[in-house]
C-alpha cells in the first residue's frame, strides 16, 4: 500500500467531540510502541511485536506519513487511524481502493473513540478525494470490528481465508451529494 495521492499533508489538526485527528509527534513515540507491543490490541492482527525490539526499531517521531491520523484524546495519543490505498490485497477487488484501518489503545476501548475518530477520518477523505470508495478488511472474529464497520456505512464485499483465520472485506460506497 502507498500513499493517497495529490492529497495536501498533513492537514490542519481535525477536531470532533471528544477527539483530535493529527499528525505524529515525539511525544507519541512511547504510546505507539505500547500500542504495537499489546497482545490485546493484537488478538486479530498476527500478535504483538516485542516491546524491546520496538525500543530499537520505532523512530523518533512513530507514524508519520499520509493517511496515518494518530487520535488524541486530552492531548494523549489512545489509538491510530490510516487510509492507505491499497496496492496489493488478497481479494483483487479491494485493490486501487483506499483502505481503512485503525488500531487503539485496550484502556480506550468501549467508550465509542474508533467510530468517532474512523468517522473523522472518513469525512476529511470525502472533501480531499470526492467519490473515492474505501476499503475495510477484518476477522470475522473480531466482533467489536464487524460492528464498527457496520455502523461506519460497509457493506460485505466477500469474505476470504489469510493469516490462518477467515477475514471479512467491506466497502464502503462514495457519498453523494442529496439531490
Amino acid at each position: 500500500m502507498n500513499d493517497l495521492g495529490p492529497v495536501a499533508w498533513p492537514p490542519a489538526p481535525i477536531k470532533t467531540e471528544r477527539l483530535v485527528l493529527r499528525e505524529s509527534e515525539a511525544g507519541d513515540r512511547a504510546a505507539f510502541i505500547e500500542l504495537h507491543a499489546s497482545s490485546e490490541a493484537h488478538t486479530y492482527l498476527g500478535g504483538p511485536r516485542p516491546r524491546d525490539e520496538l525500543e530499537r526499531e520505532v523512530p523518533e517521531v512513530a507514524g508519520r506519513r499520509p493517511g496515518s491520523f494518530v487520535v488524541d484524546l486530552d492531548g494523549a495519543m489512545i489509538g491510530q487511524v490510516q487510509l492507505r490505498r491499497v496496492t496489493e490485497h488478497v481479494c483483487p477487488s479491494a485493490v486501487g481502493k483506499i483502505d481503512l484501518g485503525y488500531l487503539f489503545l485496550p484502556r480506550a476501548w468501549g467508550f465509542g473513540y474508533a467510530a468517532e475518530a474512523c468517522a473523522a477520518a472518513l469525512d476529511w477523505l470525502e472533501n480531499v478525494l470526492p467519490g473515492e470508495p474505501v476499503v475495510l478488511a477484518t476477522q470475522t472474529a473480531n466482533a467489536r470490528s464487524m460492528r464498527l464497520a457496520a455502523k461506519l456505512g460497509f457493506t460485505e464485499v466477500e469474505r476470504f481465508r489469510a493469516w490462518d483465520a477467515d477475514q471479512w472485506l467491506g466497502w464502503r460506497a462514495p457519498v453523494t451529494p442529496s439531490s
